[in-house]
Parts: structure tokens; sequence; C-alpha cells
């Protein structure tokens, strides 16, 4: 039998068959040809502080959830619940209220800092917006998050250009501290960072989920971080999810073949492992949003798609215990075991 999810009263984020489509615009009138499903049909919780990796190939639409959830993004269709509030039927003055226990880490740290603030102004910001702090306060508040994010005080003066990389996504994280969410999308955080400045980053995160109970969406495509960090793992192919589950889960016993193929090109550290593992390579490129094709979207790249793959659609489901797969093939196996 399979077991009870999790109590549905800690969840704290519900998404419910989110799609977002981009229209595309063509020719002189501007008309619009056709659309890029980029969020096609999603579904998951998160719940109260845990780290949900999401993970996937570039442009599967990973960073366009997760601030579609955020509402930075007006969803094309479906709900999300936040906090067991559907923030689709919220007025803008209730969603930016709403928004103080919701925010983001981007994933650039150069291009998301306005270089003509200081880092004390990029910092207070919320601060003002929310009318939480002014005064002395507020440059108290700044030199508390500075320091609570490994950075000096003293730093609040400078501008963005004279600081590193790391020392500008900790600027990011401080500035998304500010607010005291309790939910926190962290949009590829050390994508553009240097090694061994990615595990200081990944290192405070955790520190101050231990400290402040904080939420996160995790979205990366490095999967040796995502095993470290989070505690379920979501994976995203083409605007939709493939299989998800608990770390342990994933990664020890994979079943879609889409994961099978992430998971054998992530480098084993033992040379005598490394040299007996399989690759498993796939032909082909990863089709267009725009143009999806039928049935299911991994069917042109799938080493073991038969004829259903081609014609329908898999659903989403819950083949083990707490652990979802959208497979035809998996779902025949199991069947005939």
């Amino acid at each position: 039998m399979i077991e009870s999810r999790t109590d549905t009263r800690d969840v704290l984020v519900r998404v419910e068959n989110l799609k977002k489509y981009f229209p595309i615009v063509t020719g002189f009138m501007r008309k619009t040809t056709g659309q890029v499903r980029a969020v096609d049909g999603v579904s998951f919780e998160i719940h109260q502080g845990e780290t949900l990796g999401l993970v996937g190939e570039s442009g599967c639409g990973k960073s366009t959830l997760g601030r579609t959830i955020l509402q930075l993004h007006k969803p094309t269709e479906g709900l999300v619940y936040f906090e067991g509030i559907d923030l689709e039927g919220m007025s803008k003055s209730e969603l930016r209220s709403m928004r103080r226990r919701m925010q983001i880490i981007f994933q650039d740290p150069y291009s998301s800092l306005n270089p003509r603030m200081t880092v004390g102004n990029i910092i207070a910001e919320p601060l003002v917006v929310h009318h939480i702090a002014n005064g002395k306060e507020l440059l108290e508040m700044v030199e508390v998050l500075l320091k609570r994010v490994g950075l000096n005080p003293l730093f609040a003066n400078r501008f963005p250009h004279e600081f590193s990389g790391g020392q500008r996504q900790r600027i990011g994280v401080a500035r998304a501290l500010a607010l005291n969410p309790s939910f926190i999308v962290a949009d590829e955080p050390i994508s553009a960072l240097d090694v061994s400045i990615q595990a200081q980053v990944v290192n405070l995160l955790e520190d101050l989920q231990d400290e402040l109970g904080h939420t996160y969406l995790f979205i990366a495509h490095d999967l040796s971080m995502v095993r470290h960090i989070c505690d379920r793992v979501a994976v995203m192919y083409l605007g939709k999810l493939v299989e998800v589950g608990s770390v342990e889960q994933v990664y020890e016993n994979p079943q879609h073949p889409y994961l099978q193929a992430l998971l054998s090109a992530v480098p084993v550290p033992d040379p005598v492992v490394e040299e007996q593992r399989k690759r498993i390579i796939l032909e082909g490129d990863v089709p267009s949003p725009a143009n999806p094709p039928e049935g299911c979207n991994f069917n042109t790249r799938c080493p073991i798609a038969f004829d259903r793959c081609f014609k329908e659609d898999p659903e989403l489901k819950e083949l083990f215990p707490q652990h979802d797969v959208a497979c035809f093939a998996v779902e025949e196996r199991l069947a005939s075991a």
C-alpha cells in the first residue's frame, strides 16, 4: 500500500496545473502566430522548512516556473497557493503585502544589483518600500543584514562594482532576507560563481535555513550540489515535471530515462567506479517549447520510447511511495512485475 503524503497542514506552497505561455509575435502588424510553452501544466508542493531542488537542462522552464510562482510572471493558467491563500485572486495591494513573505535570489549577481545605488541602499530598498523602517533604525537593520551574510557593515557605502561575484551574491541574499520571508526562490544562485565561492554561498543558505527556518525552491543544473543541499528533487523537461521524489529516491533509484541520462553524466570521484559506469548519451536536441512533440515531450530523445509515447502525454503519478514519475515505460514495467 502506498504511504500517505505528508500532512497538508505543513504545505507552504502548492502549485496546481500551472502554465505560462509566451506569445510569439511576428510581422509588421505584430500578429500572434504561436506560443512558447515555457511552463506547461506543472503541479507540486513545497513543505514548510524544506528545500526542493528544481533541475533540468537550460531552457526547460525552471526560472520561468520560479518567477511565475512568485507572480512576477502572470500565470496563463493554473493556481498557486501560498500559506493556503490563492495568489491569483489577490488584488495588487494584497499581493504586494504578501510578497514580504516571498523573495527571490537572482541568478546573475552582476546584473541583479543596481550599479547606481550603494549596497546599503540596495538592501534598505525593500524595507523602505514596505514602510518597515527609516532613519537610524533602517541603518541598523542594514548593518545586521550585512553581518548576517558575512560582509563588513562598513561596505554599506560602496557600490556593486567594487565587489567580487561572491560578495555580490551575498548582497543579493541580504536583500532577499531584509523582509524576513518564509519562502525564497533561489534561481541558480551559484551558477555564475567560482567553485570555491559556490560552497560558501550554499553553506550560507543552509546556515540561514537552520537559523531562520526558511523554505527554498533551489533552481540549479548542478546535480551534485542539489544532492548536497536539497531534501526533495523535481526534474523538469520542456516545461513539464517528469520525476519528483526525495534526494535518496531520485539519486539511488532514478526511474525516468531523462533523469537516468542526467545522473550518468555526473562524475564520480572514485576512478575505478567511474571507469565501470555506463554513460547514457541522449541523441538529438531538445525540441522547441514553441512546437513540442505530440505525446510525451521526451519521445524524440528517449531510448525506450514505444508507440503509446508518441500518441499520449504521460501524467505525473505516484508510482512508488512519495516518488512520482511521468513515464509509460515505467508504468508498464511495474504492471508486469
